[in-house]
């Protein structure tokens, strides 16, 4: 397998040479930040990007994120060409040699937090979520406080353009079910998975997250099932998944173990990172290591083994621990603390250790 970590860019306070000095890196997941949502990302942009990390000694194979459009997630006769200007990033994209596109398909929120600097006892910062603070909280009342909260970067996934008309948006997916969600899904991966085969690049949609509806709104990549019934939709290795640990593994429910032996041919890209669970619905990010969370990462990594996983891992929503400030969730150090940690099970695997 090869590790990764996501790099925001020129504007990242966290460099490509710093990044570099982790042990065991391969490469960077990185995206064009400067484009509007539902845009064609330019070639020249791409290859700029690309040849950027590249000088700097790190691979560019993965891109997260391609975000989608909301007139495709609402099913809007504009839909259409947003999908063609999708199609055509995906050849873009191809050109330079990229073999993996991480998406989602939630619906006006991206990740959904209560609280992005909740203090554990060892002083670290975290990212915090109750859903019943959600339930007596208004929608923008929360966009609010994770931008009051943000230190001024601004939050992966938390596109502007869909932030200014909350009630706009709401309403149009007011009467948006879940079947109607998975339909549009549906007809968006049956337009697009045939470039993606033509390119050879991978789809792999990201779980929702929490993977439970959030202020009312139809969440459809929430477990098992669901994961199921889209990879069946459109029966082609290249519709693939994103198995993020964290993001479903704050359902207790979900056998994460079981997703990687029934779903190892559509598993293109891994988020690692642990979580513990409060409560129903409660919880906070931890350090990677088992027993700070929910999580068995120990257990993840032997199943990523046992079905040969070639593709690409990355750590995930780190703490911010030694006085370090920067984007909730992605501070260098503890990701690289978690790179590490996900190194020793690696080789301790790969060794022939103990593993049962």
């Amino acid at each position: 397998m090869k590790i990764v970590f996501r790099w925001f860019g020129s504007d990242d306070r966290i460099t490509l040479d710093q990044i570099k000095q982790i042990p065991g890196i391969y490469g960077v997941v990185s995206a064009i930040y400067d484009v509007p949502v539902g845009e064609v990302w330019p070639f020249d942009k791409i290859k700029r990007l690309k040849k950027q990390i590249e000088n700097s000694g790190l691979k560019f194979e993965v891109v997260e994120s391609v975000n989608v459009h909301e007139d495709i997630k609402l099913g809007l006769p504009s839909r259409d060409r947003y999908i063609q200007n999708y199609k055509t990033t995906i050849e873009n994209l191809s050109k330079i040699g990229i073999k993996v596109v991480c998406y989602n398909f939630m619906p006006v929120f991206d990740w959904t937090r209560t609280d992005l600097n909740f203090k554990l006892e060892d002083g670290s910062n975290v990212l915090f979520y109750d859903d019943d603070k959600i339930k007596n909280l208004d929608p923008a009342r929360l966009v609010e406080e994770m931008e009051k909260h943000s230190g001024g970067f601004s939050l992966p996934g938390w596109e502007p353009y869909r932030l200014k008309d909350l009630k706009k948006l709401f309403d149009l997916y007011k009467d948006m079910t879940e079947e109607r969600l998975f339909k549009n899904l549906k007809y968006f991966l049956e337009q697009i998975i045939p470039t993606c085969e033509k390119c050879d690049v991978n789809m792999a949609i990201h779980p929702d997250d929490p993977p439970w509806s959030v202020f009312g709104l139809p969440r459809i990549v929430k477990n098992y099932d669901d994961l199921k019934r889209i990879t069946d939709a459109v029966k082609s290795k290249y519709n693939g998944i994103t198995l993020c640990t964290g993001s479903l593994g704050t359902n207790p429910k979900n056998d994460l173990v079981r997703m990687i032996k029934d779903f190892k041919e559509r598993i293109h890209f891994v988020h690692a990172r642990n979580v513990k669970i409060l409560s129903e619905k409660k919880f906070h990010e931890t350090a990677h290591l088992s027993s700070s969370g929910s999580i068995d990462l120990f257990k993840i990594m032997k199943s990523l083994h046992e079905i040969n996983f070639d593709g690409y891992i990355r750590p995930d929503h780190g703490r911010m621990i030694w006085n370090e400030t920067g984007r909730p969730g992605y501070g260098l150090y503890d990701r690289a603390l978690g790179i590490a940690y996900i190194n020793g099970l690696n080789e301790a695997i790969e060794k022939g250790c103990d593993t049962n």
